[in-house]
């Protein structure tokens, strides 16, 4: 059996995927450049301080976690090292999570079995029976 050639609707989603990519790149090194005129380059948590050698190192963070929120005069940004910004999208996502947002197994509340509940009652049956 021959193999199918490839479909062009496969090389239209590579050139739209493509496009996104490229928009998404240009709309982050606009504000990444801006962010990195507004401020000085410093990690707002801390404190870590970058130069020209680290400074791919040094991220902005979107105060608001909205990365189509970009107004001109930064106001929702805040550069973060890696590191701290890391940290930032954790906290995050478990404040999310704990608020209600999470699946159904994350709302569970703590286990209630208890291994040990009948250990005393056991030792002393078995204690008992071997003084016999």
């Amino acid at each position: 059996m021959k193999a199918k050639p490839p479909s062009a609707g496969g090389g239209q989603l590579d050139q739209v995927v493509a496009a996104a990519r490229r928009n998404r790149e240009q709309r982050e090194r606009d504000y990444r450049e801006q962010a990195l005129k507004l401020y000085p380059w410093i990690c707002g948590r801390c404190a870590r301080e970058f130069n020209r050698l680290n400074l791919h190192e040094l991220t902005v963070h979107h105060r608001d976690h909205n990365h189509d929120h970009n107004p001109p005069d930064g106001s929702n940004w805040e550069l973060l090292c890696l590191y701290c910004h890391d940290n930032e999208h954790q906290r995050y996502e478990e404040a999310r999570l704990n608020a209600g947002g999470g699946s159904a197994g994350a709302q569970r509340g703590g286990a209630t079995h208890n291994p040990f509940a009948n250990l005393k009652t056991l030792l002393d049956t078995r204690k008992n029976s071997g003084s016999n």
